[in-house]
């Protein structure tokens, strides 16, 4: 099994260190020919208009919607979620997203840099619960709206939706590879390898 990070900006090292340390092999995606042979990717937080414009000129935002499109796992964190979603209620302008999980996002929820904060959230899918999962929130974003396709996961005690899942893409808004805490990362492998299973 082969899984793929999105290495254009942001948290890329700790997002291969995390799928590192449970085992998978990784490989970063810069160019169409990186995605290349992937059984998941991961798009790690970073800077959502940067992201747009790096996948744009390097030619990998298509194909790489095109693959999620058709199935492809993806596991994507605070940027990362602002960069699949269908809708943002506050783009910058002229920002695109690549448009694959049906939901609406509000950048910057919780303010600048300085109203960064860590807690803890409780995160729910498939039957089973991660409690008290370490979550770091950097000018985090919000999931305010849900399409039919997708369900919460995760909801701080305050109320914001902070992760959904959409068949087998999983985002959240916070960066639980920034505490060390890989229980998702291993829940979204997890989920990886059964896709595998079933198509041999």
């Amino acid at each position: 099994m082969i899984v793929g990070v999105l290495a254009l900006q942001g948290g890329v090292e700790e997002h291969l260190a995390a799928l590192e340390a449970l085992g998978a092999t990784t490989r970063k995606v810069r160019v169409p020919k990186d995605l290349d042979g992937l059984e998941g990717i991961v798009i790690p937080g970073g800077e959502s208009t940067v992201l747009d414009k790096l996948a744009r000129a390097f030619d990998v935002a298509e194909p790489l919607a095109t693959l999620i499109s058709n199935g492809l796992p993806v596991f994507a964190t605070c940027a990362g979620l602002i960069y699949l979603a269908k809708h943002l209620d506050n783009p910058a302008r002229g920002q695109q997203t690549l448009a694959v999980v049906d939901v609406v996002v509000r950048r910057n929820a919780f303010g600048a840099q300085r109203e960064s904060f860590d807690t803890t959230v409780d995160v729910s899918f498939d039957g089973v619960t991660f409690p008290g999962v370490q979550a770091s929130f950097i000018r985090a974003p919000i999931v305010t709206e849900l399409g039919c396709t997708t369900e919460a996961i995760a909801v701080l005690n305050s109320g914001e939706v902070v992760g959904v899942r959409q068949g087998n893409i999983i985002v959240l808004s916070f960066h639980p590879e920034e505490t060390g805490d890989y229980r998702i990362h291993q829940a979204w492998l997890d989920l990886v390898r059964k896709r595998i299973e079933l198509a041999i």
